[in-house]
């Protein structure tokens, strides 16, 4: 029997089943529409809250922004990908007409589809890329402000280097990106068959990439130059001392830049004769011809900076050393530094200080780190209340300009007990902390205690707290709901809770189709099902301080130390200030960080309450910020309430980066400053138990020039390596004058003590060495709080506290003693006028320094002792104090009393050892003398 075997010369590639086709569409289907709802709802509930806050075309603005970009990455990238993969389609059948393929290569239909969703992975990629990192650019870049800065080589505005190079260079990146994987992709393809070697179709469409991307890198090195001006780098390997254009820049890595882009194109035409003509040596000719020249390049800037920069750096930098000096004092402000010489004098006297009685009545004895510590166990009341940090502010107060510490009560659901962690507490009724507390920087209670002008629930004090509620704040805040059934806890009463009912309009109305798009936004079924939630609950999202600015103006760095303000009308408002920064700014040095120009146009304001945000304005000329007024014309406000700008406060950060910069910066003298010959340095402190490096501190004080006192954040500076201190920078906070910087610059023929000097005095008097050994001993620890130098007229007083605090878990810092120096003096005291009385009396009695110390060290072994009988009266009398106390149920006073207590203990011990010490001495020396006599 025969069989003929019959061969299908078409065979077809087998189908995938049916329900797994159905089923993959269905998936595809069903993953799409989840991402698109998640991003509706969010991108919906993130306009609702714009809106309701007032900033609806600031959302409109940026939303319009990301999505027109987002658009243009898509079609860039999906266009592209999609006439890619259909030339190279395309170029497989004209090359094998006879051969079959996959079903989806072969069938042009089902090719398309695949095609578009290849191509639409890759057009989601670039319009994720593309609107990611670009709606910032582009819109500084349409809206920019000059500024009215030219820079010396290029003869550009700043604004070039800011907004326009970083554009071009982001344009750039993302065609190269494109161009590059293009390539990446069609050498793939094309090798697979080799028709990269023999289709002239392929190669065509290989050489159109390679021409691109040669271009682009053309390009690229074009633009190279003007980055020169932003760094300090002359080649992989070394660095200028010059930051921006240098010498080696100048003669060598510019020109070789502008040679490169030639070169680039040269090499360009010699890839595509060697793919057009199939003569290889044309593609080693280029690629060498390119590398060549780089590494001639790079070897050119080696021997140019090692041979003859490096043996005569001075005189060959000496122009661009002038450029990197005059730029960098532009960017920080350093050029409108007002410099004065100051002499300083040992002129202190009774009158002195009587003129400046207000300078010395704000001199800071308590410092905020241990004080927040204080605060949170004697003015929360309930464990859920947290104090986050303690700041520092100026208040007109009974008439008198006076420096507090300010701090507000937040509440903490965590700290909540298990049993209260229900959804209705932590979402309905415990929304809102209360209240502020206020002390005196220069006060305290006979326990060592701050002496509050602002305390308890509900506050009470000189400084009157209307609207005392906190809603938004420092706090990690969830969100919450308002004006619903449920009464709010207000703050508690002896055994009973306060409620409150919100009484603004400013949170989202859970209306019918809100309350669905927030349950949704916010993840909670319960927004939908609760019945406490009525038409007039209104949702506060976004409540902690620093994200709801951030939210709002994504694209304005903020201080990390926001500080609350009580205003006249009783409401609490927080101020944040934002600056505009960037690293652009052609010459400028970057000192210690990725910056080199930093301002503080703007001020923000945070009701406590409403959680309304105002944007302020403060210098409409600075050029970043009247970009981003260009951008959003409604966002910001130049008419700013008396009652806040009263409470600016120059940033501690910005001040820092400044002091920083002006430690070399302030020599004008460019052979001085290249030598760094006048260099300063910050000085250092001995804070708690470590020398660390002095923080910028406020004081209040009266300029030579000024009518009266105003606040200043100053810091002194001493010579580089050594101690003495040789100057003082400050910046002034009041008024008009917000923002003026200027320096006091000691003569340098007289020696003047720095900080750690103090510091070292105050270690080697033998008297405060004493004390503090016998407090330590004494089961205590000994804090060293912040060394304050204060200037008075002509004159110098420095003055730094010591905390005590014991060694468990509830203990309280104290300030134990105050101790202030001046010139050659420091005396100890209780309290800081018993210090400076002390002092005068010294220097009006003619007695010398170290009489003095040997005076203070006789009677602080004295100082202390008490009899049995006292001792055991001053037990009694504080134990009948802590029981009324207690029985009165004010257990404030009852802490104090115990305090008193532990503290008569502690000094009994002290004394019986000090007697023990006495009494071993006396005996060694009566054994001593009789054995002399014998």
């Amino acid at each position: 029997m025969e069989f003929t075997v019959i061969h299908n010369e078409h065979p077809k590639d087998p189908k995938p089943p049916k329900g797994l086709k159905k089923f993959s569409k269905w998936l595809i289907a069903i993953i799409l529409f989840i991402v698109a709802f998640n991003l509706a709802v969010k991108w919906l509930a993130d306009y609702i809250w714009m809106d309701t806050l007032g900033f609806r075309s600031i959302f409109i603005t940026i939303f319009t922004a990301k999505v027109s970009l987002g658009l243009i990455g898509f079609v860039l990238f999906f266009v592209s990908a999609f006439v890619l993969f259909l030339n190279v389609r395309s170029t497989y059948l004209r090359e094998f007409p006879n051969e079959r393929f996959v079903s989806f290569v072969q069938n042009r239909k089902t090719f398309l589809w695949v095609n578009a969703l290849v191509s639409a992975f890759g057009g989601i990629f670039g319009s994720v890329l593309v609107q990611g990192l670009g709606w910032e650019p582009l819109l500084t870049y349409l809206n920019q402000t000059p500024f009215g800065v030219t820079d010396p080589y290029f003869g550009r505005d700043v604004s070039f280097f800011v907004y326009t190079l970083p554009l071009w260079n982001f344009a750039l990146s993302v065609f190269m990106l494109l161009v590059g994987a293009a390539i990446v992709v069609k050498l793939v393809l094309y090798s697979l068959r080799g028709l990269i070697k023999y289709s002239s179709r392929a190669q065509r469409h290989f050489l159109v990439s390679v021409v691109l991307l040669g271009l682009l890198i053309a390009t690229h090195f074009l633009l190279s130059p003007y980055e020169k001006a932003l760094t300090n780098k002359v080649n992989l390997f070394q660095e200028s001392s010059v930051f921006g254009i240098s010498y080696t820049d100048h003669v060598i890595n510019i020109p070789f830049d502008y040679i490169m882009a030639g070169v680039t194109i040269i090499a360009t035409v010699l890839f595509a004769l060697a793919i057009v003509r199939r003569k290889f040596r044309f593609l080693a000719i280029g690629l060498g011809l390119f590398l060549g020249t780089q590494l001639v390049g790079g070897a050119a800037s080696l021997i140019v900076q090692n041979f003859i920069v490096s043996p005569n750096e001075f005189a060959r930098e000496q122009p661009f050393l002038q450029h990197n000096l005059d730029y960098t004092r532009k960017a920080y402000q350093l050029d409108e530094v007002r410099v004065e010489d100051k002499e300083i004098n040992d002129t202190l006297s009774q009158d002195m200080l009587d003129r400046n009685q207000l300078t010395v009545d704000n001199i800071r004895i308590n410092d905020a780190r241990p004080l927040n510590n204080v605060y949170n166990q004697l003015q929360t009341f309930r464990p859920y209340y947290f104090f986050n940090d303690v700041d520092v502010d100026r208040y007109e107060i009974d008439g008198k300009y006076q420096q507090v510490f300010i701090s507000a009560r937040e509440l903490t659901q965590q700290r909540l007990p298990d049993q209260a962690q229900t959804w209705v507490n932590k979402n309905l009724r415990y929304t809102h902390g209360y209240g502020v507390s206020i002390s005196n920087v220069n006060e305290i209670t006979p326990e060592g205690q701050p002496e509050y002008l602002v305390k308890d629930l509900p506050p009470k004090g000189p400084i009157a707290v209307e609207k005392p509620q906190i809603y938004f704040g420092e706090n990690d805040y969830n969100s919450v709901i308002v004006g619903t059934k449920v009464d709010e806890f207000d703050y508690p009463d002896n055994d009973e809770n306060k409620t409150h009912r919100y009484e603004a309009q400013s949170g989202i109305p859970m209306t019918g189709f809100n309350r669905l798009l927030f349950a949704l936004d916010e993840l909670s079924f319960r927004y939908l099902v609760s019945d406490q939630i009525t038409e007039e609950s209104q949702l506060l999202q976004t409540r902690n301080i620093v994200e709801r600015v951030e939210r709002i103006a994504p694209f304005l760095d903020l201080d990390d130390d926001p500080y609350p303000v009580v205003r006249e009308d009783g409401s609490i408002v927080w101020l944040l200030d934002a600056f505009t920064m960037t690293n652009r700014y052609p010459y400028s040095d970057t000192g210690n960080s990725s910056l080199n120009y930093v301002q503080n146009p703007i001020k923000i304001a945070v009701d406590a309450y409403t959680g309304e945000v105002r944007f302020y304005l403060l210098d409409p000329n600075e050029p970043l910020a009247k970009t981003y007024q260009n951008i959003f014309p409604e966002l910001f406000e130049t008419d700013i309430p008396e009652d806040i700008r009263a409470h600016f406060r120059y940033p501690i950060d910005l001040f820092k980066i400044q002091a920083n910069m002006y430690r070399i910066y302030h020599m004008t003298n460019l052979e001085l400053f290249y030598n760094r010959e006048d260099m300063w340095q910050i000085p250092t402190e001995k804070y708690f138990d470590e020398d660390t490096v002095m923080e910028p501190y406020y004081v209040t004080m009266k300029l030579d020039d000024a009518e009266r006192e105003e606040f200043i954040l100053m810091l002194p500076f001493t010579p580089n390596t050594k101690q003495n201190m040789i100057s003082w920078m400050a910046v002034r906070n009041d008024g008009e004058h917000y923002g003026e910087i200027f320096v006091y610059e000691f003569t340098k023929q007289s020696n003047i003590y720095g900080p750690q000097q103090i510091e070292n005095r105050i270690n080697q008097n033998a008297a405060i060495s004493q004390q503090l050994n016998l407090w330590s001993q004494g089961g205590s620890r000994v804090i060293r709080g912040n060394l304050l130098v204060v200037p008075i007229e002509d004159t110098v007083l420095y003055v730094e506290p010591l905390y005590i605090e014991s060694n468990n878990e509830t203990s309280l810092p104290e300030v134990k003693q105050v101790i202030v120096a001046y010139q050659d003096y420091i005396v100890m005291e209780p309290t800081l006028d018993q210090a400076i009385g002390r002092l005068m009396d010294l220097i009006d009695e003619g007695v010398s320094p170290q009489e003095a110390e040997e005076s203070q060290q006789r009677e602080g072994a004295s100082s202390d002792a008490v009899t049995p009988y006292e001792l055991i009266t001053d037990i009694q009398e504080q134990f009948d104090a802590y029981r009324q106390a207690n029985q009165d149920g004010n257990y404030e006073e009852a802490g104090r009393a115990l305090k008193q207590l532990e503290q008569l203990l502690h000094n009994w011990q002290r004394q019986q050892e000090a007697d023990g010490q006495s009494g071993d001495q006396s005996e060694a020396s009566s054994e001593a003398q009789t054995d002399e006599n014998d």
